[in-house]
């Protein structure tokens, strides 16, 4: 330490270090030098990788600004919007399997529609499924309504909910299909809302937003808020930067004319991801994909944190295989974990709070337009603290991701190929 005080008080005279001295204080005066200069050398590489995360923790802050507006504008010019009459016939496509604890609101929701014309069609795995006694007191209860129910689809492909809307939409009477899960529950507008945007025979598709009714559990609180504040305001950047090129599940209108230009359910068979490619193969057969202003409720039912696990992981390797590229680009919409990291190397501790708040407050904000006011999401208004423990959840699942093409659904395990799923244990052939 004497010899660096020595060095910069030389330094501060010349202006350059020494390269001349007698003896053996030369000697020293240059070891010293290779000293310092080696150092430097060393942390110029810690200086860059602190100046890189830095610039890198600002990204996820940029993106829930762009998500606040992207929310700002849809909402404000859907709300503004006047709705065409136009009420043809249609066909609701529910395949459905099990029940959750609310599954006859669900369905009865659908017999609510302030709609002229329209007749309701469930198809189930197997006529002992849970579900049936409840779909035969929905058509008790809704005697004015047209409802069947079907079972016994083939077995084309390994999606069985794919398998079970070939055989729907096969035994559908209209043009017009709105398919929709078996957890889905709607309001009394939903069918006018979904089917008005068809009177433009260049509309494809037409899917929905979504909003949470979750049990009291953490779990399902967790997937609730991730849902409503994370996920629906990629779909809402998708929409105003890129334009809408896919399909959210939970509810897909389309037509059959549409559907055969792309081959039919029945090319859907072995996908997993098959909301986001019925969207994605219909606009690239050249017709418009738009999302409704009618956003959807979906169920969130008590769960263990495995169950939650598995399901995160399932989707989001989803997500990975689909569309690789947009996936690694997530990195920068993790705002937590890189404000954190930010944090630890910030060169001061007031810059490491700044980066912590405004994570905070542009998360939050952007959390609460998006699913509060946005989608009027219950769940979100309620337990909007619990973003911050979500987001640390979605990064470890956006690690996982990368581990594995394995994923568990419906009891059993799959690997994904080229987007496509197979049984990773199938039965033996007889």
């Amino acid at each position: 330490m004497l010899l660096l005080k020595l060095y910069h008080a030389r330094l501060d005279l010349h202006g350059s270090a020494p390269r001349h001295r007698p003896g053996k204080l030369a000697e020293l005066w240059q070891r010293e030098w290779k000293a310092i200069h080696s150092y430097q050398l060393m942390n110029l590489p810690i200086s860059l990788w602190r100046m890189l995360i830095l610039l890198l923790a600002l990204a996820p802050l940029a993106f829930y600004l762009v998500a606040a507006i992207a929310a700002v504008r849809f909402f404000t010019r859907a709300r503004a919007k006047k709705l065409p009459n136009f009420t043809p016939p249609v066909s609701v496509l529910k395949p459905v399997h099990g029940v959750d604890f609310a599954t006859y609101e669900n369905f009865a929701s659908f017999c609510r529609q302030d709609y002229p014309d329209y007749e309701i069609l469930f198809c189930v795995n197997e006529l002992s499924d849970p579900s049936v006694a409840i779909i035969q007191k929905v058509m008790a209860d809704f005697p004015e309504r047209s409802i069947r129910i079907l079972s016994g689809a083939a077995p084309i492909g390994s999606n069985r909910k794919i398998n079970n809307l070939v055989l729907l939409a096969r035994e559908a009477r209209h043009e017009i299909l709105v398919q929709s899960d078996g957890d889905v529950r709607v309001g009394p507008n939903y069918l006018r809302e979904v089917v008005a945007p068809f009177r433009d025979p260049a509309v494809g598709v037409v899917s929905c937003l979504y909003r949470g009714i979750a049990q009291n559990n953490l779990w399902a609180q967790l997937e609730a808020v991730g849902a409503a504040s994370d996920f629906m305001a990629g779909a809402l950047v998708a929409d105003w930067k890129e334009g809408v090129t896919f399909a959210l599940g939970a509810s897909v209108t389309t037509t059959k004319s549409w559907l055969a230009k792309i081959g039919g359910y029945e090319a859907l068979a072995n996908l997993l991801a098959d909301d986001y490619e019925i969207g994605n193969r219909v606009y690239k057969a050249g017709a418009k994909v738009l999302l409704s202003r009618e956003p959807v409720w979906t169920m969130y039912p008590a769960q263990t944190a495995r169950g939650f696990w598995e399901h995160q992981v399932r989707w989001a390797r989803t997500i990975r295989l689909v569309r690789p590229a947009s996936f690694l680009g997530l990195l920068f919409t993790h705002g937590l974990p890189l404000a954190l990291l930010a944090a630890a190397v910030a060169p001061a501790a007031w810059i490491g709070a700044a980066y912590l708040l405004a994570y905070l407050v542009l998360r939050l904000g952007m959390a609460w337009l998006v699913g509060v006011w946005g989608l009027q999401d219950a769940v979100l208004r309620r337990k909007l603290w619990l973003v911050p423990l979500r987001d640390l959840f979605h990064f470890a699942v956006w690690l996982a991701a990368f581990t594995s093409n394995r994923i568990k659904w419906g009891g059993l395990e799959f690997e994904l190929r080229n987007g496509q799923m197979f049984e990773a244990h199938p039965p033996p052939q007889k």
